[in-house]
């Protein structure tokens, strides 16, 4: 039996004790689930199954596809942001204290935005020398710096935040509102299920 061979293919509902296959089964019993789309992670998976036709590709299938639509969307960066003058990243960090409302900390910020303390002092020190936003001390550890946006830095973040939606929208408009809705479901409990889990399997 070939590694696209199995009752699956054929549309047997034996293959799966008289019920419909699920996603998982229909990877290593037949057909991978990116077979018939023009991706290229679908050829990555058929790729390796004919040299392992014994593994089951099916995380491959999901978490190829993520990494690669995500690797493409750096690619193409943001138009809104880049006629801006900021990355994603610095965007992020202007974003974490518009949509709060309030003062943080490089640390808190690092957290809101999943970056580590270098990467947030090195955004800070630009977007402080842009006048975009605003450090203070605090009055009872001088080793703690309160951020917070300037005037300048709010309306930027509110110039753009219209224009990055729109942007954003048209990158997704090859799916309808059903399929987003489904897609940004899977997602939410994929991303709930690694920040939950993703320390332990680290460990």
């Amino acid at each position: 039996m070939t590694a696209t061979e199995g009752p699956s293919a054929t549309g047997d509902p034996s293959a799966a004790g008289g019920r419909s296959a699920t996603p998982s089964e229909a990877s290593t019993a037949g057909t991978p689930l990116g077979a018939g789309r023009g991706d290229t992670v679908a050829a990555v998976v058929r790729q390796w199954r004919a040299v392992h036709p014994d593994l089951d590709t099916g995380p491959m299938e999901v978490i190829g596809r993520i990494n690669r639509c995500a690797a493409l969307l750096q690619q193409a960066e943001d138009a809104p942001l880049r006629r801006a003058g900021l990355t994603r990243p610095e965007f992020d960090l202007l974003g974490a204290l518009r949509r709060t409302g309030h003062e943080l900390t490089p640390s808190e910020l690092a957290r809101e935005t999943f970056s580590s303390g270098a990467a947030v002092t090195k955004r800070l020190k630009q977007l402080t020398e842009r006048g975009l936003v605003e450090r203070r001390g605090d009055t009872r550890d001088r080793r703690v710096a309160h951020v917070r946006l300037t005037d300048a830095g709010r309306e930027l973040v509110d110039g753009i935040l219209p224009a990055q939606l729109a942007y954003e929208n048209a990158v997704l408009s090859g799916l309808d509102g059903p399929e987003l809705g489904e897609l940004a479901a899977l997602l939410g409990a994929l991303l709930g299920q690694l920040e939950g889990r993703l320390g332990a399997l680290r460990a």
